[in-house]
């Protein structure tokens, strides 16, 4: 199996050399990773300890983020090095001040794994949610280097545990301990032999739980907002817009101040979506102090500024679940105990999973759920008040993975960091 997926891997290499010549990402795919190898020969210090940090894209990075974060305080000396497989949380993340060194991860080729880990010489290696790389995880374990896997979540129908997933498993099985995020991924891996576990929660927690300490002031939603009640629609996709559009074409839509801020920054869409809003909808790049005033819809067409910009927020919408690109992040509204609203598809995320069973989440189908659900929230501010208090109550309530983590890291590899 393993002699396959090395074929298939190696393979897979000019395939996507092809495929970018017809999808920007995949040319940014590609592109990031010429020359990778002797970018890093340059980065990377002579000498001192290295942790080592992998992430698929921008979502798992900020599960990592705040164990980097403790890092860099427990062990100001070390040097971070951050890969993302990637390009949507390579491009946004290069430049983070978390990490010394930012890369993209080479193809989970036998060789490049090898020369990946000549370069970088990690002392240690930590991996978020369930990046599994074979040939990187046998290579660690071959090199006596310690490998942990952080806020993973784990389901009876990935591939792990499916006949043909018997290299992504026994790969599963040299990592030296792994943090899930509930019971169910515990008993999952307790099923097929695993022992090294502990069950610490999702480190997202942690992170929105600070942001709430943080000042999240920004004028130009000051100037927007002017005390009004407000609806943020985070991360939405034209599968999200088709619902909330109508609503906001209402008299009730049309009496509160509205921020859409959407997933993807192509401007044709972005023209598209403020066409279909018509002429209440001004661009952030474009609006005056005078035009924000007057607006009721804002369309935030930059990054960046969301997790902020959810603290203004009576409800939020928060998008990815009414198409299949995945639900975005519920955490960051509901730290600042802001009520709800989200598509259908969201099976797979425990934290909605688990709003929705405390009432602190909604979930709708259609443009009319939508605007039942809105409206009644908008309508009855005791009601919105409650719902988003068990939002908040829900993030205190789940903190402390990163602690977790770190009296572990710090309890058998400490020495080794020093």
């Amino acid at each position: 199996m393993r002699s396959i997926y090395n074929i298939l891997t190696h393979l897979g290499s000019p395939v996507l050399g092809v495929l970018g010549l017809f999808s920007p990402k995949m040319k940014s795919f590609v592109k990031g990773r010429k020359g990778l190898f002797e970018r890093l020969e340059k980065q990377m210090p002579s000498h001192g300890k290295v942790i080592w940090m992998h992430c698929a894209s921008l979502g798992e990075y900020e599960q990592g983020l705040p164990v980097l974060e403790a890092i860099g305080k427990q062990y100001p000396e070390v040097t971070r090095v951050v890969s993302f497989f990637s390009p949507s949380g390579y491009e946004v993340k290069h430049q983070t001040a978390l990490a010394e060194v930012v890369t993209y991860l080479p193809l989970d080729t036998q060789s490049n794994a090898r020369r990946f880990l000549d370069i970088i010489k990690p002392d240690l290696a930590i991996f978020v949610k369930y990046e599994v790389w074979p040939n990187y995880f046998f290579e660690l374990q071959q090199r006596e280097i310690p490998n942990l896997l952080i806020s993973a979540l784990f389901r009876k129908d990935q591939a792990f545990f499916k006949p043909q997933g018997g290299l992504l498993l026994r790969a599963l099985k040299t990592v030296d301990h792994i943090f899930v995020q509930n019971r169910s991924s515990r008993e999952l891996l307790q099923e097929y032999g695993f022992e090294n576990i502990t069950q610490s929660g999702d480190t997202r927690f942690d992170r929105v739980s600070r942001q709430i300490e943080q000042d999240n002031r920004l004028d130009f939603m000051d100037a927007f907002c002017q005390g009004q009640t407000t609806l943020v629609i985070g991360s939405s996709w034209p599968e999200d817009e088709a619902v909330f559009k109508g609503f906001l074409k209402s008299d009730l839509g049309q009496s509160i101040k509205t921020v859409v801020a959407p997933h993807s920054m192509n401007p044709k869409g972005i023209e598209r979506l403020q066409e279909d809003l018509g002429a209440q909808a001004v661009r952030y790049t474009q609006a005056t102090p005078e035009a924000l005033k007057k607006a009721q819809i804002l369309i935030l067409d930059t990054v960046g500024y969301l997790t902020k910009v959810y603290s203004y927020a009576d409800v939020a919408y928060v998008g990815g679940a009414m198409g299949s690109t995945g639900l975005h992040n519920v955490l960051e509204p509901a730290t600042f105990g802001v009520p709800i609203i989200i598509g259908q598809h969201f099976d797979q995320f425990p934290e909605a999973i688990k709003l929705l069973d405390l009432a602190g989440l909604y979930a709708i189908d259609s443009a009319a759920g939508f605007t039942e659900i809105i409206t009644k929230m908008l309508e009855d501010p005791k009601f919105r008040s409650q719902t988003g208090m068990i939002c908040e109550h829900y993030i205190n309530s789940n903190t402390g993975a990163t602690r977790q983590i770190m009296e572990h890291l710090e309890g058998l590899y400490g020495d080794r960091l020093i």
